[in-house]
């Protein structure tokens, strides 16, 4: 399950992941980054993950499209909020091969510091 979430960060786009991630739900936090680019050169991105049990394939080919048809140069930040050891590794190697994007994973006690990481220029 993917929920969405409201940030008072204008240019933000935030969601938590709490099991399966379906198409729709992924196809729902692309349009919301299509939204924020109509409105802001540069988005950030919340990635709260609270547990995480796979993602369709059919969600994996939705974020292909919007990969080749959008890109991911119009993201600046990307905060992950979790307390998986695999995942804060993961957003690690990720930092390393998308060098324009800072990537950034942060425990769940440390939301508001991944929120301040956001808001900063």
């Amino acid at each position: 399950m993917l929920e969405m979430l409201e940030l008072d960060i204008d240019n933000a786009v935030a969601f938590r992941i709490a099991g399966k991630v379906t198409d729709a739900e992924m196809s729902c936090v692309l349009d919301a980054a299509r939204l924020k680019l109509q409105q802001h050169d540069k988005i950030v991105l919340l990635e709260q993950i609270d547990s995480f049990k796979g993602i369709e394939l059919a969600a994996i080919i939705t974020e292909f499209k919007y990969v080749f048809e959008i890109g991911f140069s119009h993201v600046s930040k990307v905060a992950v909020v979790s307390d998986k050891q695999w995942l804060k590794n993961i957003a690690c190697i990720e930092d390393k091969l998308f060098r324009s994007i800072d990537i950034r994973c942060f425990a769940s006690e440390d939301r508001e510091l991944a929120l301040a990481f956001l808001k900063t220029a």
